[in-house]
């Protein structure tokens, strides 16, 4: 059996890349919320269940979107000595005493 070599993970995700998903997020949640005050004002219970369908059946398609984008964004590297992490340069506590 091969032994597994070590592997650095770097994430390259930066706002930029979720920044339209954060303001579809928030088009949503306004969305809710102005649909729950206008069904709320003749029946309380039908304002209630329109904020729970749109939040239940948008949540699993932006919480796709946001996954997906974040698993676009992660990279393994094989890790040689010379791309040593930072933690393995610095000597540890136990060392210095």
């Amino acid at each position: 059996m091969e032994e597994l070599g070590k592997y650095r993970f770097a994430c390259t995700l930066s706002f930029g890349d979720i920044y339209g998903q954060i303001i579809v997020w928030l088009i949503v949640v306004f969305v809710a919320l102005a649909t729950s005050l206008a069904l709320g004002m003749s029946n309380p219970l039908y304002g209630a269940l329109a904020v729970g369908l749109v939040i239940v059946l948008s949540l699993p398609f932006l919480l796709f979107a946001f996954v997906t984008t974040l698993f676009n964004h992660i990279e393994i590297y094989p890790k040689t000595s010379d791309t040593q992490s930072i933690s393995d340069k610095v000597p540890s506590v136990a060392s210095r005493s």
